[in-house]
């Protein structure tokens, strides 16, 4: 992922305050680079890939034990060291815990930026984890009780279809103003409406880190 410029911040941050100042709810953007290290499948394949090496030489050379040991070895540190390519260890893991892990990481983003405390429970969670090539928008309770989810899937299919094309601050400004339009038909800006969290784009590390 590339880092976002000060430009592409400053558009986001325009975008949501544009939104919310619709709305009462409370719109928060978290992007990861990825959403988890997926270290634990780098080292299961390289531990299968030693253990197999030492078989065939077993039964057809006449090498010293010491030997296919220190090949065994060898192989496994190799992998190990190549597994420090993130993409192979996104190659060796299956999209279906990539999602999951992207999820759960979306997940714990609403918990950790508060969405769950706003007023009336009308906070919105845009995430993206880019490694995974996974979007996905969290609404709390009071939205989904009004919102049917074949909306959140436009805003998802908007966005990713702009990540697609390489116009990603487009695709957050339009997800963002997509959010901002279904906010404002069910939950107007109230008299004593105030901003209740941080309008800037959250950029995560890998770890969950800010």
């Amino acid at each position: 992922m590339l880092p976002f410029t000060p430009e592409e911040r400053a558009a986001i941050e325009a975008a949501i305050t544009r939104a919310e100042a619709q709305t009462s709810g409370e719109i928060v953007v978290v992007v990861a680079p990825a959403s988890d290290g997926y270290w634990s499948f780098a080292l299961m394949w390289s531990a299968l890939l030693a253990l197999v090496v030492p078989l065939p030489l077993i039964l057809a050379t006449k090498w010293p034990v010491e030997y296919i040991y220190l090949l065994q070895l060898g192989t496994f540190a190799f992998c190990v060291a190549f597994g420090s390519y993130e993409p192979l260890r996104l190659a060796v893991t299956p999209r279906s815990i990539q999602r999951a892990r992207a999820h759960q990481r979306a997940v714990e983003q609403f918990l950790a930026q508060a969405l769950h405390t706003t007023r009336g429970r009308t906070g919105v969670l845009i995430y993206v984890s880019f490694a995974e090539h996974y979007a996905e928008v969290i609404a709390d309770d009071g939205i989904y009780r009004q919102v049917r989810p074949i909306v959140w899937e436009e805003v998802i299919a908007e966005l990713t279809s702009h990540l697609a094309r390489g116009t990603r601050d487009q695709g957050f400004i339009t997800a963002i103003g997509m959010c901002g339009k279904v906010l404002a038909e069910h939950f107007p800006p109230g008299h004593a409406d105030k901003d209740e969290l941080p309008n800037h784009l959250i950029v995560l590390d890998t770890y969950g880190g800010v």
